[in-house]
């Protein structure tokens, strides 16, 4: 898979962009702020419908304008689709395939997969459950896009729930628990939580579940050379943490454990839902569902996140990277790889050993500050950025 024309309008500091692309590595060389990563945005944007840099669409259009248009020639072997993406924060966003406008922008979900690698991914280990579930999220969604829908209608029921356990809750938990009106308003919203928590939960699961060896294989091969600074006897793991405990199956999400349930999911949120109620009364605000769940990282069977090194969780966080890379390739073709300004924050071997997965892949985005970032396995076509300019050289 790769874009062999991409065009911005309006989109983040781009007036105007017009690239001509081809197979391989493109390397994007300017100054921080000039740009470079807006550009890896957009494509990032038309395989998630999402930025990896912030969590609305307000901040993707350009100032003083109305909206931001995104549009790509993809080519998928022998197969070429023209994808527009139009962004109007506060409007409803449209999307069109080859000029015909299609009934929702997420119909587009699915026509391009990329694996993004960014300064920010040492989050993925060191930060809060929420960037680790997003990060499940959107490789679920690239998976099957089907789930931003499910995902979508979750967030709507969680927001819904929310606020009607707050206002109810002001009353005090015990007169809440006496009124029949709220609480068969409550089971209403219990329903659906319940349903389509256990539709994403499931999914995040088998996901956890297939991307486990990846994830083992991808660590060892970049911390068990003596030049990374990893310990070659560590062993790197991905475990799913539910908020129902110890009411999940303790082998789902598990390489050898069975594939998740949705009716047994279903089942096991509602009664926990139920049980939690007047705590849930109490506090204002949901506390069982996907939404309160982990990705726990482990390194050497102990928890990565306060014990793990830089360096160590560096390779965890590239270990994460690769074995998404891995896993959409075994199931959906080759993905686009997005390399931003990466090599800058990483070691020798550590470069080595990501420059040699993305000299292989059919198309890579790199973008660097200086040329001397960019390791020469990946010197294919270079744009100089500057001053809202894209400079072919």
């Amino acid at each position: 898979m790769h874009l062999r024309h991409l065009q911005l309008t309006d989109f983040r500091s781009w007036e105007h962009a017009d690239l001509e692309l081809g197979q391989g590595p493109i390397v994007l060389i300017g100054r921080n702020g000039k740009g470079k990563t807006n550009v890896l945005e957009a494509v990032g944007y038309l395989a998630t419908l999402g930025s990896h840099r912030v969590s609305t669409d307000t901040p993707l259009v350009r100032h003083e304008r109305e909206r931001a248009l995104i549009r790509a020639a993809v080519v998928n072997g022998d197969r070429e689709l023209v994808v527009e993406l139009e962004i109007s924060p506060g409007k409803s966003n449209r999307a069109r395939i080859n000029r015909g406008a299609v009934g929702r922008p997420r119909d587009v979900l699915g026509i391009v997969h990329t694996v993004l690698f960014a300064p920010e991914d040492l989050s993925l280990v060191k930060g809060d459950p929420a960037e680790r579930r997003r990060f499940l999220d959107d490789l679920l969604v690239q998976r099957s896009p089907r789930y931003a829908g499910i995902r979508s209608e979750y967030d709507r029921v969680l927001r819904q729930r929310n606020a009607l356990l707050k206002s109810t809750g002001k009353r005090g938990a015990r007169a809440a628990a006496e009124d029949p009106y709220a609480l068969s308003t409550l089971a209403v919203w219990d329903s659906q939580l319940a349903e389509l928590g256990a539709q994403l939960l499931a999914a995040r699961l088998d996901l956890v579940a297939d991307l486990a060896p990846h994830t083992a294989a991808a660590y060892a091969g970049i911390a068990g050379s003596p030049e990374g600074d990893g310990e070659p006897g560590k062993s790197a793991g991905i475990t799913y943490r539910s908020s129902l405990g110890a009411a999940l199956p303790a082998d789902y999400g598990t390489p050898e454990g069975q594939r998740a349930d949705v009716d047994i999911l279903t089942k096991a949120l509602g009664d926990a839902v139920v049980e939690s109620r007047e705590s849930e009364l109490e506090r204002g605000v949901s506390l069982i569902g996907p939404h309160r769940d982990d990705l726990e990282i482990t390194l050497g069977g102990s928890q990565a996140k306060g014990y793990a090194s830089h360096g160590e969780s560096w390779s965890l966080a590239l270990a994460l990277r690769l074995a998404s890379y891995e896993l959409l390739r075994d199931e959906a073709g080759e993905p686009i790889l997005l390399l931003d300004d990466v090599f800058a924050e990483l070691d020798r071997h550590r470069r080595a050993r990501l420059a040699e997965v993305a000299s292989r892949a059919e198309q890579v985005f790199v973008t660097a500050a200086v040329d001397a970032d960019v390791p020469g396995e990946l010197a294919g076509v270079r744009y100089t950025v500057d001053e809202g300019r894209l400079v072919r050289e």
